[in-house]
């Protein structure tokens, strides 16, 4: 027995349970049982005892609490997010997902921060990480497909998100925009940053990061029109150990479906479904030169098919910065 598993069952039931029914449901003894109680409330639950009714958690307090335990407690996956890494503050989930890939842990793993304090966005940018507001956290996979397939593990994470983010908010107000920013009224929630290490004809591990704003009250001057987070989207605070536990349950269905052809074959739809670009303006800011076109989904692989103003021709966009127009204000 460990503790996320008394947890879980405390907070799911209506009432008290009783050290009785711990005991033998679990298959322990009431000390057994007793020393869990304690130590959950060393972590910060409010639990009540009482003679003769057991015990009850009191709900005001979980969604505050962010922790392995807390994660654990929510986590419904076989395979991935099973295997968690949880740290107060660290430098970059990215970095410590790799490290221990390199040491030989299982695909699957999770890494989770409260704090970064060296975050990286797309292009090296820094990413803002306070403690005690946000999810920063990076899966470790090793997929046993070619080294090109790779990249589209951010497209299957960007639609994890998504799906868990709309459990917290209308979905009519989500989005993707492509590839990977997971929008809420048009404004980014969330970033994702995949990173390999693989040689020409073998993956060795995957690092998949996502930073998701979820209680923060509010951002520097120079993102404020540009950033969001769901505590600014609804007025409420969200519980941050749920919302990563469902991620991963979401990333789980996704990525059973990606393996099937290692590929966005079977998720294209549904990709396309979300993506807050499809069949709108976009403007591409090729080297070669910057155009502007519609843009009509994505391909099995993950590129942007973009109908071309100037030409009437179809491109497919495989990397490179789209800047949206008429959606909202930021070019990324």
């Amino acid at each position: 027995m460990k503790k996320e598993e008394i947890l879980r069952k405390l907070r799911d039931a209506d009432d008290y349970v009783s050290g009785q029914e711990l005991c033998e449901y679990y298959g322990v003894s009431r000390t057994a049982v007793w020393k869990a109680i304690k130590q959950l409330e060393k972590d910060g639950y409010v639990i009540e005892a009482q003679n003769n009714r057991g015990y009850r958690l009191l709900e005001d307090n979980t969604g505050v609490i962010f922790s392995k335990t807390a994660i654990e407690s929510y986590m419904d996956t076989v395979q991935i997010g099973r295997n968690i890494v949880f740290h107060k503050e660290t430098g970059s989930t990215n970095i410590d997902a790799k490290a221990l890939a390199e040491k030989g842990e299982p695909s699957g793993t999770l890494v989770v921060a409260d704090m970064q304090t060296a975050g990286r966005g797309r292009r090296g940018h820094g990413w803002v990480a306070p403690a005690g507001k946000n999810i920063y956290m990076t899966l470790m996979l090793r997929p046993d497909c070619p080294p090109d397939k790779a990249s589209a593990l951010t497209l299957v994470m960007a639609i994890a998100v998504y799906e868990a983010v709309c459990e917290i908010v209308p979905k009519e107000c989500c989005g993707i925009k492509w590839p990977n920013d997971v929008v809420v009224n048009n404004k980014k929630i969330c970033g994702i940053l995949t990173e390999m290490s693989a040689e020409p004809e073998c993956i060795h591990y995957v690092v998949t990061g996502a930073g998701i704003n979820v209680n923060q009250e509010a951002f520097p001057e120079e993102i404020r029109q540009t950033a969001t987070s769901l505590f600014i989207e609804t007025g409420k605070k969200s519980d941050r150990s749920k919302l990563a536990a469902r991620t991963m349950h979401y990333f789980e269905q996704n990525y059973v479906l990606f393996e099937k052809t290692w590929d966005l074959q079977y998720l294209r739809e549904k990709y396309n479904a979300m993506l807050i670009n499809m069949d709108r303006q976009v403007r591409v800011l090729d080297p070669k030169g910057a155009y502007d076109g519609i843009a009509r989904g994505i391909t099995d692989k993950g590129e942007l098919i973009v109908e071309r103003s100037d030409t009437g021709e179809t491109v497919l966009v495989y990397a490179g910065e789209v800047s949206v127009r008429g959606v909202y204000g930021y070019a990324m």
